[in-house]
């Protein structure tokens, strides 16, 4: 090798640099954020210097937050989840839990199929429930990610409480690049929330318990205020341009049925005139699939806002109940 230029050398040293983890920097902002875990929440301002010594701030988890699956369009998200191999292992999931799945559904009305679809989601059944220390992961994006800081400060708080809760030690966990923890990637204000304890043992274990994680996403559910036994969604034809008005942003239903249909959109299951729904537009190769999302739909997009998320729950729950039957 001769005479490679500075400029040349630069991206690799950068990329380097760019993977590699760091000491987490006592800014302003994270000297703030010890003030308040030590004056709000009584922790021990020398322990949580020596938790924070052991932190690693992995850059590439950044890189990892700047490009979310859910930026594709439909047709290839939807390759990801709807695969042979992961609707069998739903089936085998299901069979596997059948007990705690019937009794979940029974308590907090939440279908057994949506349970495993969520699961199949976020951990394809809890084989990939995520290989970053849960605290390495929250303090990269509380003090290295300014757009989203607030948010994963606040998680990060409630991982230190919850740890001191469930006497974890905040150095172990494991979890997602975004700091989603177990069988159902909860985040740490999600797990103190609505993670249940199936069994009643006094642990609410999401990572190596799947009735603590079935319960828990139904009760995730039913706090969102699912309906037990309503419809989610359904697909749509229209006539002409006039639907286009009905294809605002956000996700929650927000036109009566009647005013949707005013607008040549039709659909084949009976839906009352009055019913608020959600006309969405799902991108394919050629065109755009059209269908009308009701209550329980916007439900699941409280477990991840992407209606591309809730899509491939549903499909993918519908597809694992065919295969069971």
């Amino acid at each position: 090798m001769k005479n490679i230029s500075a400029r040349l050398l630069m991206p690799c040293l950068l990329a380097v640099s760019f993977n590699a983890a760091a000491a987490v920097e006592k800014t302003p902002q994270f000297n703030q954020f010890i003030d308040k875990m030590a004056t709000e929440h009584q922790f021990d301002r020398k322990k949580l210097d020596g938790i924070f010594k052991k932190v690693d701030i992995k850059h590439k988890i950044i890189k990892t937050m700047n490009r979310p699956a859910e930026g594709m369009p439909w047709y290839k998200y939807r390759k990801i989840f709807m695969t042979k191999s992961r609707i069998n292992e739903g089936v085998k999931f299901w069979k596997e839990n059948n007990d705690a799945l019937v009794a979940t559904e029974e308590k907090y009305g939440v279908p057994a199929q949506i349970i495993v679809a969520i699961i199949g989601v976020e951990t394809k059944y809890g084989g990939n429930k995520g290989y970053d220390r849960v605290i390495d992961a929250l303090s990269t994006l509380a003090f290295n990610y300014p757009k989203r800081s607030k948010f994963f400060t606040s998680e990060l708080e409630n991982f230190l409480i919850l740890c001191r809760e469930e006497k974890m030690n905040p150095l172990e966990p494991k979890g997602s690049y975004a700091g989603a923890m177990g069988i159902p990637q909860f985040m740490p204000s999600s797990y103190r929330a609505y993670a249940a304890d199936y069994e009643e043992d006094g642990k609410r274990d999401i990572w190596n318990n799947p009735a603590d994680a079935i319960a828990s996403v139904a009760n995730y559910f039913k706090a969102h205020h699912w309906k037990k036994g309503e419809k989610i969604i359904f697909p749509a034809s229209v006539t002409g341009e006039a639907h286009k008005e009905a294809l605002t942003k956000g996700l929650e239903p927000d036109l009566t049925w009647k005013a949707v249909q005013a607008m040549q959109v039709k659909t084949t299951p009976e839906i009352k005139g009055e019913e608020v729904v959600k006309l969405l537009s799902y991108e394919q190769e050629k065109g755009h699939d059209l269908w009308i999302a009701l209550h329980n739909f916007y439900v699941i997009t409280r477990y991840n806002h992407s209606a591309l998320y809730a899509m491939a729950v549903y499909q993918l729950s519908e597809a694992i109940a065919n295969a069971k039957k």
